[in-house]
């Protein structure tokens, strides 16, 4: 059954509803109950699975059906989570964000306006303000070897003492459709991961174009 969360109760979608399943990163989803708009209603549409009671919507925020959230988790204001997304482990996804269908999210924060609309995998990773990722594209988190990821700056090792650790993208980071990142890969601000490309591991400096 699909449900409307505003103010911090739950309603249960009858005849009395009307629903406006926009895009909900610009306030377009519209809620109305018996005529009278619910300014910052969330919709929570019938068949999304939600796993347990750690999980927490923002204002605005539209769950599509198929969607499958296990907390500890965070939804910012007017995000979309679409149909078939797997979000698992400890997530933030903040304001304005896209988990698209099919991208699964593990142990991963995206900052305000970081959109991952198809098919992608983050794991361990962090993308920041307005990254977008092209369809496919995956942050890869785990070395063939199970070692430590290393990340290198200039010359020099840095063992994060992690076994899983996928990509840190800087603001802007724009990737291209099939592109992978290898563990341990930190882009730059404004930089650009072409298409079928795979970057690191290692730290690439603000505006690289990776080919």
């Amino acid at each position: 059954r699909t449900y409307v969360l505003y103010e911090g109760e739950l309603l249960p979608v009858g005849p009395d509803f009307k629903l406006v399943l926009a895009d909900a990163t610009k306030e377009k989803l519209k809620v109305e109950l018996d005529g009278r708009v619910l300014a910052g209603a969330s919709v929570l549409c019938a068949g999304a699975v939600f796993m347990d009671r750690e999980i927490e919507i923002g204002r605005g925020v539209l769950v599509e059906p198929g969607a499958y959230l296990k907390g500890p988790l965070f939804v910012g204001d007017f995000t979309e989570i679409r149909q078939g997304a797997y979000i698992r482990g400890k997530c933030y996804v903040g304001r304005r964000c896209v988990v698209g269908h099919t991208t699964e999210m593990k142990n991963t924060i995206m900052l305000d306006g970081a959109k991952a609309g198809h098919f992608a995998y983050l794991g361990d990773s962090i993308l920041g303000r307005e990254v977008n990722l092209g369809a496919g594209t995956k942050l890869a988190n785990l070395k063939l070897t199970r070692q430590n990821i290393v990340i290198r700056i200039k010359n020099e090792a840095f063992d994060t003492g992690l076994r899983k650790l996928g990509a840190i993208l800087g603001d802007g980071v724009q990737t291209g459709c099939n592109s992978v990142t290898n563990p341990g890969t930190l882009l730059g601000p404004g930089s650009f991961l072409l298409p079928n490309r795979t970057a690191g591991p290692g730290y690439f400096p603000p505006k690289s174009i990776l080919r």
